[in-house]
């Protein structure tokens, strides 16, 4: 009875998903003449992007060697990348944060190791493409990149474990090159709660407060994506700088965990700070939501099911899969989120964080770094100006950088923070 339920809320979600997806096709053919204005904007405007896992990508499939492929040729039918050369340039994208994210499973030290190893791998990209990549550590570096027809290459950590509560590494990743780190990933750290994990604190403890002020110190961006609601609210409690959430949406649209709710979204403008929409298709669609839960569901049950099975399990889910196939996200999701955003938050304080090469599947419009054109032609089409899509596409990322760039600089007579975690501060 209950599965009966469940299929055919599925079927709803589908109809639903290829309803968008048919009423979206003459608006998005709509977008051609658009498009080239769009393009316009971005020779003068950097679009600058929150979050891609090239690095990662490179580390899994290609020995972690930015001469394993071919990033000058498109390798949109080659290979299941996202990213490459062809597409950054199509995709008008002027700076590029790049993640040097690395799984919160590794122990805290492995993760400090691997890091500096992923850094290590967007510096060699970039000097493998001296042409097309430079690298930034400033607002400042950002504009002069993009001025000179070069994409601005930063560096962007995703989770907290990886200073293995030592903010001496803290300092050492800045110093490499790192401008934000996501305070954590997937897991609770032993200062900082994660939006997908049960809470240890409540949000940051005494030494996670720290952290952000250390950050404050250096002049390092501190990113919210990712953290808990609790997190959320302390680090912008404690912070004086604006902070950033580098790939999130809008939980009020879809119900994620991951995604920001309302009341936040309020304290993150009268911080100064941003919300650099994603478009992680289970973050952004309210049907591909349900079914992902619908789906771990069902591996739960097969599971209890099938102890010490794993063939079983797998057979199992993938009837399932094949009796409910995945709905598929739209452009127009990402749209709805971004929309959201500027009426909670305002037009200054939105920006774009696809976490391409971080996801298996992306919107049906927006499936490889190419799509960024699409995506802003489609918001002239709702009436944005040309100053808006200027703002969403890098000037709110540069207000942020630059602000967080002058309370480091008011803090530069400060002393390093030799703050540590109590003995008794971690969780066993």
């Amino acid at each position: 009875m209950i599965r009966i339920a469940l299929n055919a809320k599925l079927r709803a979600s589908l109809l639903a998903a290829a309803s968008v997806a048919v009423l979206a096709g003459p608006t998005v053919a709509q977008t051609q003449p658009q498009e080239a204005r769009v393009m316009q904007i971005l020779k003068r405007t950097p679009l600058v992007d929150g979050h891609n896992d090239l690095p990662w990508a490179l580390r899994q499939g290609f020995g972690n060697d930015p001469y394993g492929v071919d990033l000058n040729a498109n390798l949109s039918t080659s290979t299941r990348l996202h990213t490459d050369i062809p597409r950054l340039r199509a995709g008008g994208v002027g700076g590029q944060f790049w993640s040097v994210y690395v799984p919160a499973s590794m122990a805290p030290v492995d993760a400090a190791k691997a890091t500096f190893e992923q850094i290590d791998t967007v510096k060699r990209i970039v000097a493998a493409h001296p042409e097309t990549f430079e690298l930034a550590t400033t607002a400042d570096d950002l504009v002069r990149i993009h001025r000179a027809g070069k994409i601005a290459s930063l560096i962007g950590m995703e989770g907290g474990y990886s200073i293995d509560d030592s903010l001496g590494l803290l300092r050492e990743f800045y110093d490499s090159g790192a401008r934000y780190m996501t305070l954590t990933h997937s897991k609770s750290t032993t200062w900082a709660d994660s939006g997908t994990d049960a809470p240890k604190w409540n949000g940051l403890n005494a030494f996670g407060e720290e952290v952000v002020k250390e950050m404050n110190r250096l002049g390092m961006m501190v990113d919210l994506s990712h953290v808990s609601e609790d997190t959320m609210v302390d680090a912008i409690r404690v912070s004086e700088a604006p902070v950033i959430f580098s790939h999130s949406s809008a939980r009020a649209v879809t119900a994620h965990p991951r995604n920001v709710p309302d009341a936040v979204l309020r304290q993150m403008a009268a911080n100064g700070g941003i919300v650099m929409v994603t478009f992680v298709p289970g973050f952004i669609s309210e049907p591909v939501r349900a079914w992902g839960a619908a789906r771990a569901a069902e591996t739960t049950r097969l599971t209890a099911l099938n102890p010490g099975d794993p063939t079983a399990v797998k057979a199992g889910v993938d009837a399932w899969v094949a009796a409910n196939p995945a709905p598929k996200a739209t452009i127009e999701d990402v749209i709805a989120h971004i929309q959201h955003v500027r009426d909670v938050a305002g037009i200054d304080h939105v920006g774009l964080g696809g976490d391409y090469d971080g996801v298996d599947s992306l919107p049906v419009g927006l499936e490889g770094v190419d799509g960024y054109p699409r995506l802003l032609a489609e918001l002239m089409n709702r009436g944005w100006s040309e100053a808006d899509i200027r703002k969403i596409s890098g000037e709110n990322l540069l207000r942020v950088m630059r602000a967080v760039e002058r309370v480091a600089a008011s803090k530069s007579a400060e002393r390093p923070s030799l703050a540590k975690l109590p003995n008794d501060g971690a969780p066993e």
